[in-house]
């Protein structure tokens, strides 16, 4: 019998293993191309964001310009605007720094609260960061600024739960989502009145206090998904290669029949 030639019985064995390895192939190499996928999209945002975001700041788009706001165009635009804070409705949003852009990182709660502009429209802020222990407003007061005030940050579009993201704890007020509509129906903010989005405050070098600390939108990403498609194609390729090697395998010969029996 040549080395590669398998029996019948031999076959009836192997079957059931070929399919599971074209199964797994089929898989692997799904991912692989996922991955290739998501390569091309975490380029395009990497230098959509860094080509976005050294623009100079235009007018935060006020409500005749929400029903045309495709946020694949606006996302991370750097935006102006003024208004009033409501410093007694702010929403903590659940954080975690790791690399802060400022000097303060850690667990805490980013500050979202809501700005009334003169012309009676509102946009909620993402202010900045706060420290676990800061969440109370009463240990920040000078960073509560009353009046009229100047806004400078980007432009983001609703950060809504995923099957990843814990409930919003309202009662509590620890958020874990970023969705203008959502938190404009707990403050009862009028729907038609609130913008579709939300801004991100840039770093103010002036506030009293430093709190809460803008400017940590986070505008570097991870981008490893080429060597992930390398490991899941190379995996593929590696089942093929198992694979192979057990079809040219020389079956093991059966042991002669004992001549005592």
């Amino acid at each position: 019998m040549s080395e590669t030639t398998v029996p019948a019985a031999g076959k009836r064995r192997l079957a059931p293993l070929l399919i599971s390895a074209a199964i797994a192939f089929v898989i692997l190499c799904g991912l692989g191309t996922w991955q290739v996928q998501r390569l091309s999209w975490k380029n395009d945002l990497i230098a959509t964001v860094e080509t976005r975001t050294s623009l100079p700041p235009v007018a935060a788009p006020a409500p005749a310009d929400w029903p045309a706001l495709d946020f694949a165009q606006s996302d991370y635009l750097p935006v102006a605007v003024s208004g009033s804070f409501r410093h007694d409705q702010e929403i903590h949003v659940f954080a975690s720094l790791d690399e802060p852009h400022g000097p303060i990182g850690g667990f805490g709660y980013f500050v979202l609260t809501p700005l009334e502009t003169a012309d009676g429209w509102w946009v909620i802020v993402n202010r900045g960061f706060v420290p676990d222990d800061r969440a109370d407003p009463a240990t920040r007061p000078d960073g509560q600024v009353p009046g009229v005030v100047s806004v400078t940050g980007l432009l983001r579009q609703p950060q809504g739960q995923n099957a990843f993201t814990p409930a919003n704890d309202v009662e509590g007020n620890v958020w874990y989502t970023r969705d203008p509509v959502a938190i404009g129906a707990e403050l009862g903010l009028p729907a038609d009145r609130l913008a579709p989005y939300y801004i991100d405050a840039a770093y103010d070098p002036t506030l009293p206090g430093g709190l809460p600390q803008g400017g940590e939108t986070m505008v570097t990403f991870t981008n490893n998904h080429l060597q992930y498609a390398v490991t899941w194609y190379g995996l593929a390729i590696a089942l093929v290669v198992i694979v192979i090697a057990m079809i040219r395998r020389k079956p093991t010969e059966a042991p002669p029949p004992d001549p005592s029996v």
